[in-house]
């Protein structure tokens, strides 16, 4: 089960990371995380501390299973 509550369904289902994860292209997966780290603030798209933090997280995760 992957959560997509930040990334919101319709843009993950739609995503390249999810299209390499179905391609089993799991070496590419690092590098797409890293790429949802915006969110909106005013209408702007901006990055967040927050979301940034995260996906490191997670990325280190990945690379370490």
């Amino acid at each position: 089960m992957f959560s997509v509550f930040n990334e919101g369904e319709l843009a993950f289902l739609t995503s390249t990371l999810l299209r390499l994860l179905n391609a089993g292209d799991y070496a590419s997966v690092p590098t797409q995380l890293m790429r949802w780290t915006k969110e909106t603030i005013n209408g702007r798209l901006v990055d967040s501390t927050g979301l940034l933090s995260r996906r490191k997280a997670e990325v280190n995760l990945w690379n370490t299973t």
